[in-house]
């Protein structure tokens, strides 16, 4: 794959619905060289404060690391949906399953069941 492949690959998946992803799945033909260049640049991104951009990134090479840290970010902002998502892309149930549990107490709460 060129870099004018993938960025024809980013490029497509930014039109209309954006970085959608319905897979935990990275995107299965880019190279390590690619994933490691595109993985420090979501780095840049996030050290920078571009939260979703660096998001995009992580979840298109699959990087869990970088997808917990994203996921840590909304959580500080009580965001925690999209936290719990990026939590679960990664894999990481040390992180996703105590926003579960806050999630379902906030539910139960909602429903007067505490």
């Amino acid at each position: 794959m060129t870099n004018d492949d993938l960025k024809k690959q980013i490029d497509d998946k930014q039109a209309g619905e954006g970085f959608i992803k319905v897979t935990d799945q990275p995107v299965g033909n880019l190279s390590p060289q690619q994933r490691v260049i595109l993985n420090r640049k979501a780095n840049e991104l996030f050290n920078e404060g571009k939260i979703e951009m660096a998001e995009r990134i992580f979840i298109t090479t699959g990087y869990s690391d970088g997808l917990t840290r994203c996921g840590d970010k909304y959580a500080e902002k009580n965001e925690y949906i999209k936290a719990l998502r990026l939590s679960l892309l990664a894999h990481n149930k040390r992180k996703s399953e105590p926003l579960l549990e806050k999630m379902a107490g906030t539910i139960s709460v909602l429903l007067g069941e505490s």
